[in-house]
């Protein structure tokens, strides 16, 4: 039975790198795959782009609203896509929980494989809507390590506006990679905890 999969970190984990990787594998196997990105995530455009310069075309940028189950089998049948083997999700935390509910029907009533990539939790560490959902629903969930940058393991994604941190604002503001104006580090507890003092602020009680 095919399964919906859940692979997260903090920001710098690999996730987008791991999911291209994913792709080539099947695609070397000749196995047929579709890649979804949530339109809200900018970066890149229309491309999964990771942080080491590999690339790769998406397939499906999701809007909001959108049923991602109807998109994803009417772009497999306008491309010739049958059989889909699997569904590549990147950003999977800026979809909707209804969407993540797409997506596991995909897994089990379509028998199609479904593997997200995101992350857990904002910069204020609260746990974005579509990845509350996966972890409610996912069949395996895998968490993937990166490093603070004391050497700890890194578990939050901390915001930047160019050199200070920041703790207030919305929910999603998306690292454009080129301006600086926001951008992402990920950090350990202790670390974290240091940059609100600094801050002045607390969003860990």
């Amino acid at each position: 039975m095919a399964k919906l999969h859940f692979k997260y970190g903090a920001m710098n984990s690999g996730k987008s790198d791991t999911l291209i990787k994913t792709a080539y594998n099947y695609d070397e196997r000749g196995l047929a795959t579709l890649t979804v990105k949530p339109a809200l995530d900018t970066k890149g455009e229309d491309w999964v782009v990771a942080r080491g310069g590999a690339r790769r075309r998406v397939d499906v940028l999701a809007h909001p609203g959108e049923d991602l189950r109807e998109r994803v089998t009417r772009t497999a049948d306008e491309r010739g896509l049958r059989p889909l083997h699997c569904v590549l999700v990147d950003e999977s935390q800026f979809l909707e929980p209804l969407q993540i509910d797409q997506l596991f029907r995909i897994a089990k009533q379509d028998g199609i494989s479904v593997i997200c990539y995101g992350l857990r939790t904002d910069f204020r560490t609260a746990t974005f809507p579509g990845a509350a959902r996966l972890f409610e629903l996912a069949d395996n969930v895998e968490k993937l390590p990166t490093m603070c940058r004391c050497g700890s393991q890194a578990e939050f994604n901390c915001r930047r506006i160019g050199e200070r941190f920041v703790f207030e604002g919305d929910q999603v503001a998306i690292d454009d990679g080129e301006s600086g104006a926001v951008t992402y580090m990920s950090l350990c507890g202790p670390c974290f905890m240091d940059e609100q003092r600094r801050a002045g602020v607390t969003v860990l009680g």
